[in-house]
């Protein structure tokens, strides 16, 4: 349980501006912490179907950061991280899944891709929400920042549901052959 003082703020959330403000910060950690997973992911990725998908994402998620640090400024804010507990839980995990995997690069590539799917469904869950809240709040010109990170992350999630079907079929087929000949 998180103690009152150890929130990241000193101000109490009493109201939906700060609530925003709050939620665009741990989105802002969140995507700081991805840029550096993502990196991690195609250092260790031997697929280049993988590889094609993570390079250029790599760089729509600096974007990504920059476009939040503009929506901090359009509130008049400056970006802090506040610490998105949910994309560090995935980044360790895929790290632990990672090392236990180590041995067969078919299921490390595999397991990547499923990773960074369920980071970008993570994503797209968190800027659909607060594409509606600053819609409510009547802030265009974040909406606008935070669709165009949007539609960059529905892009990628379609890409790797796709390649995940492919590498799921390159890891069974090489069982699939070797049951045969046992038999």
């Amino acid at each position: 349980m998180v103690q009152l003082s150890e929130r990241p703020i000193t101000n109490k959330i009493t109201n939906l501006q700060q609530k925003f403000i709050y939620e665009i910060n741990t989105m802002f950690d969140a995507e700081n912490r991805f840029l550096e997973a993502q990196q991690m992911m195609w250092q260790c990725c031997q697929n280049n179907k993988l590889k094609t998908v993570i390079e250029p994402h790599i760089q729509e998620t600096e974007q990504h950061i920059k476009n939040l640090e503009q929506v901090l400024n359009i509130l008049g804010e400056k970006p802090q991280r506040i610490t998105c507990d949910v994309a560090s839980g995935l980044i360790s995990e895929c790290q632990k899944f990672t090392l236990l995997a180590a041995d067969n690069p078919k299921i490390v590539d595999l397991g990547l891709a499923e990773w960074h799917s369920k980071i970008e469904q993570m994503e797209i869950s968190c800027y659909r929400r607060l594409i509606k809240v600053a819609e409510q709040m009547g802030q265009n010109q974040v909406v606008e920042l935070l669709e165009q990170n949007l539609h960059q992350e529905e892009q990628v999630a379609q890409k790797l549901d796709q390649l995940i079907m492919q590498l799921l079929q390159e890891v069974k087929t090489p069982e699939v052959k070797s049951n045969a000949k046992a038999r």
